[in-house]
């Protein structure tokens, strides 16, 4: 049967992991009507993504969430290399990162935990997970979406929504109704994930990896001491694809001469990784974000991280179109920031899945004879580190080549995220302070000009001038130039003769006004 009750939504997210949460928190934030649906009864409890990157802290420090989840999760303050059973090379976070975010480290912090908080902070802001909740199909209808909701109850809901966002996952519903292509493919190995308790000399707050011959071992440290996320390979037996498998399954040689003593196994769960980006992000007034959108091998830690991204990409852009403070054409943009950046992650994992995992002769000579050479000559140099932290932390990320992104000024493009400076400036612990508005800004590091001052006056642009100091250089600012920011955090205009004609030609070319015009809460 259909229930003809319905209840109607700015934007309908399909799917209740990170990426939607994260899009579902935000466009709250920014004051859009959420419904939030997913298939299942509760969230996952046999989490595979730990990594928090420092990007995405940043994120979370937009909308006060970055505090508790560091407080929840381990601070992985170094990373160790191990190949044949010796310790290769160790790398130590807070100096590859200190500089260049508040977060000079990655956090460890599972999946369903982290699920778990993002569901509560949503709910304070009254809006419920409809759990069991199914999306059947929709079609587009001119200037909204009616989508067909299968309730717990088996009635089918009609709801109808100005835009839909896609973050059901790799067997996405919203994508395959779209018929949008999801080329790649699937690795050949098996990997396993357990929740262990145990001792030893890499149960040590700190995330090891183990590279063998024919083996893989990552260990991640968890909150409680003592307790430590475990991801490894599991080695075919005869070239047999091996499933439901148990801990008593993987071969222990590996936790052996990285000296795991495991004492208890809390779950234990195997899964395949594919490798594969959509064709298209985007479709009339339905949105790919997250595993529906891209699917990369779990090195690095990005795939999570990626998918909030794009989630908050997309947030600040639909509440503008939403409350008509930019033109629909400001949606555009976010198929070309994103999926630039998923082909770029899913060719750099590959390449580094392949190295690690491959049984060819080239590879394990490399893995084996190579790498522990290399490694310590790498971390040995202050350059490289950085470059180590700002790749992994995705502090790197720019979008130099949108449509959205203008200018330079000192080493800083139209597209960049905004440099981080350390406080205190002007009364603030650091710059990243004013970007907790979600809106708009200029900022501008050394002295405004009066015909600054005016314009932002004038388009009610909050302005922000921080007094010049040395290491604002050092970051790669420009003493007196004007950066036009936008509510995520990255550069929009770049300007280094701080010409106001230039931002006023920016927004009207694209019709933006702010949330503070538009008297938006915060």
């Amino acid at each position: 049967m259909t229930d003809s009750s319905s209840r109607n939504a700015d934007v309908l997210i399909v799917g209740a992991g990170p990426t939607g949460l994260v899009l579902a928190l935000w466009l709250t934030r920014l004051g859009a009507r959420v419904r939030i649906i997913d298939k299942t009864a509760e969230p996952g409890t046999a989490s595979r993504a730990l990594a928090v990157q420092a990007r995405t802290l940043e994120f979370y420090r937009q909308i006060g969430l970055a505090d508790a989840i560091v407080e929840r999760g381990r601070k992985a303050v170094a990373a160790n290399l191990w190949v044949a059973g010796k310790r290769a090379a160790q790398g130590f976070f807070g100096e590859m990162g200190e500089e260049i975010s508040p977060f000079p480290y990655a956090l460890v912090f599972p999946q369903d935990e982290h699920e778990r908080l993002l569901i509560s902070s949503l709910k304070r802001l009254g809006v419920e997970v409809e759990r069991r909740t199914e999306l059947m199909g929709f079609e587009e209808a001119g200037d909204y979406i009616l989508a067909n909701l299968k309730k717990p109850d088996g009635m089918v809901e009609a709801c109808r929504t100005t835009w839909l966002a896609g973050c059901d996952g790799a067997h996405s519903t919203v994508r395959e109704t779209l018929k949008i292509g999801f080329p790649g493919g699937e690795y050949d190995h098996l990997f396993y994930v357990a929740d262990v308790k145990g001792s030893g000399e890499v149960m040590n707050n700190e995330v090891h990896v183990g590279l063998d011959a024919s083996e893989f071992l990552a260990v991640f440290p968890l909150k409680d001491p003592g307790h430590a996320r475990l991801v490894g390979t599991v080695r075919d037996e005869g070239g047999q694809r091996r499933e439901n498998l148990s801990w008593n399954d993987v071969s222990k040689r590996v936790l052996e001469w990285m000296d795991v003593k495991v004492e208890s196994v809390n779950w234990f769960s195997t899964y395949r990784v594919h490798h594969r980006v959509a064709d298209r992000f985007r479709k009339g007034r339905a949105f790919l974000l997250g595993d529906a959108a891209h699917i990369h091998s779990p090195v690095g830690g990005q795939g999570m991280n990626t998918g909030i991204g794009d989630a908050v990409n997309l947030a600040w852009k639909l509440a503008a179109v939403l409350q008509w403070r930019a033109h629909e054409s400001l949606l555009n943009t976010y198929e070309p920031e994103r999926i630039a950046f998923a082909r770029r992650l899913l060719a750099t994992t590959d390449r580094a899945f392949v190295g690690v995992t491959s049984s060819t002769m080239i590879a394990r000579f490399l893995r084996l004879k190579v790498v522990p050479r290399l490694m310590p000559l790498v971390f040995a140099f202050a350059a490289v580190r950085r470059l180590m932290f700002r790749t992994l932390s995705q502090t790197a990320i720019n979008y130099r080549g949108s449509s959205l992104s203008e200018g330079r000024a000192g080493a800083v493009h139209g597209g960049d995220r905004l440099p981080w400076v350390n406080g205190p400036l002007d009364g603030c612990r650091d710059n990243f302070v004013p970007l907790e508005s979600l809106d708009w800004q200029i900022h501008v590091y050394g002295s405004a000009s009066p015909e600054v001052k005016t314009i932002c006056a004038e388009r009610k642009l909050p302005l922000h001038v921080f007094p010049w100091r040395p290491d604002m250089g050092r970051a790669g600012l420009r003493q007196n130039a004007l950066y036009l920011v936008r509510p995520d955090g990255y550069v929009a205009l770049a300007n280094a003769a701080g010409n106001t004609k230039a931002v006023a030609a920016y927004l009207d070319a694209r019709t933006i006004t702010t949330r503070t015009s538009c008297a938006i809460p915060a």
